[in-house]
């Protein structure tokens, strides 16, 4: 009898134990405290990134949850990243939220974080493959067409553009070029040049511009507008024009937001800015996943939004709140 008894006890601690370790109970509701979600951004020194991280953070307080934020410290780090997955699966998180920095490079480890039976949601910029539960993220084609019919409008339906573009792979801004582009056709504009990149830092950014700027001849009047897909190529581009002496007198028309870009806003040097919703991107990305978690149905994809700001419109509210989200 003691022996059987004591095969009972083993059994039932056993039982216990496993409980404890999905992180669920029998009933689909998380067990309280034994979640813990990796939230994996693109970067981490944008002003972007920051509202993303007070989104998960506002999002993990609402459901007593941890998260844990890392990221590569510059946005073309992909071997950071893709170690970042592999190792917080091999951690056993509950889950992991990422903002891929490649559309194909991420796929593997997704899918080696699925096989252990940890799921991803995928935030701000798509991935190849239907590995990850859920997308979480603007809808970036229609975001670009935005900004090209804005630009179309400042010009009058005629003139030359170029596009700085982001960087190969980053499927985000990818799209964000594609909606431009087909927009600004669609207005009458011609693109002059779309094959340049910026890269992940202002830095590069800045050279890129410049060379752009005197291959097309934009002080001589070969270009009359221009568009950017993130905050960094905006950025870069503001301080080309600036340089050159075309700052307003060139339409910029860039991604994002920081205060040295509403600066330039203020100034009449950028000409419109098409702002998303970052801290939602964040917010809904951890709910999301928490949803995963227990077992509830979620949409495929869910659109975060975006809006166009220019110089009429940048005080009002629902502006003021996205460029300065609060948790």
């Amino acid at each position: 009898m003691r022996f059987w008894a004591l095969l009972a006890l083993l059994l039932g601690l056993v039982s216990c134990g496993k409980g404890k370790e999905t992180g669920t109970e029998a009933s689909g509701t998380l067990a309280e405290g034994a979640t813990k979600i990796a939230v994996i951004p693109k970067g981490t020194t944008h002003e972007f990134w920051k509202s993303v991280h007070a989104g998960a953070e506002k999002a993990a307080e609402e459901l007593k949850i941890e998260i844990v934020w890392k990221g590569p410290l510059k946005e073309d780090d992909l071997k950071q990243q893709v170690d970042l997955v592999e190792s917080f699966t091999a951690q056993g998180v509950s889950g992991i939220v990422l903002a891929p920095l490649n559309d194909k490079a991420l796929v593997k480890v997704v899918k080696d974080a699925k096989r252990a039976k940890i799921p991803t949601v995928v935030i701000d910029s798509a991935l190849q493959g239907n590995e990850h539960a859920s997308f979480v993220a603007t809808d970036n084609v229609a975001a670009g067409k935005l900004a090209g019919e804005h630009l179309a409008k400042l010009l009058g339906g005629k003139g030359k553009v170029v596009v700085l573009r982001y960087q190969e792979g980053s499927a985000s801004t990818g799209n964000r070029e594609k909606g431009f582009i087909e927009a600004a056709k669609a207005g009458g504009l011609t693109v002059v040049s779309d094959n340049q990149y910026g890269g992940a830092t202002t830095e590069s950014a800045f050279a890129a511009s410049e060379s752009l700027l005197q291959a097309q001849k934009a002080s001589e009047g070969g270009v009359d507008g221009v568009f950017t897909p993130n905050e960094s190529t905006t950025f870069g581009m503001l301080r080309a024009l600036r340089t050159a002496g075309l700052a307003g007198k060139l339409k910029l028309v860039g991604f994002d937001a920081s205060e040295k870009l509403l600066e330039g806003l203020k100034a009449g040097d950028i000409s419109g800015l098409v702002l998303q919703d970052p801290f939602k991107m964040g917010y809904l990305g951890v709910k999301t996943m928490v949803q995963v978690l227990k077992g509830e149905k979620v949409e495929a994809t869910v659109d975060t939004g975006s809006i166009m700001v220019d110089a009429k419109n940048v005080e009002r509210p629902e502006v003021k709140r996205l460029l300065s989200p609060a948790p």
